[in-house]
């Protein structure tokens, strides 16, 4: 059997272990959902790759907004790790878009964050529904 090479790819990274790389976020404007969650966890929205507008979340994953305005859109959840450090400012930034933050993921709990595994952490819905939450400390899985 002839001896096959793999194709030469430059210098672009090759994974060493199974990681997130993007997922698709559904959305009935992509532009004010990108610029929403960018706002609020102080990011930025890339450039349109395709049909999608990406946000880089900085650990090698982006979220992919995905215009779909002719059927309803299944709610998601996407949990964000943040630091420490910025997660006041997360808080105040949902404060001042007049968008409620809840300590529970059901949203029955208003206003309020709740410390679980020792950090701290806040769910809010996002213009599409999407239930979206930020903690600064990972949850202890057994």
């Amino acid at each position: 059997m002839p001896h096959q090479t793999q194709p030469q790819h430059g210098s672009e990274p090759q994974a060493t272990v199974v990681q997130l790389n993007h997922t698709v976020v559904y959305a009935y404007d992509r532009q004010l959902s990108a610029e929403f969650i960018a706002a609020i966890l102080g990011v930025e929205v890339g450039a349109p790759f395709g049909p999608f507008l990406p946000i880089d979340l900085g650990n090698g994953v982006t979220l992919d907004y995905y215009e779909k305005r002719d059927e309803p859109i299944q709610p998601q959840h996407y949990a964000f790790l943040v630091p420490d450090e910025q997660f006041d400012a997360m808080i105040a930034r949902l404060e001042a878009v007049g968008v409620t933050y809840y300590a529970d993921p059901g949203h029955t709990d208003p206003g309020r964050i709740n410390r679980l595994f020792g950090g701290r952490g806040a769910y809010f819905g996002d213009p599409d529904g999407h239930n979206m939450e930020i903690i600064t400390r990972p949850y202890i899985r057994p």
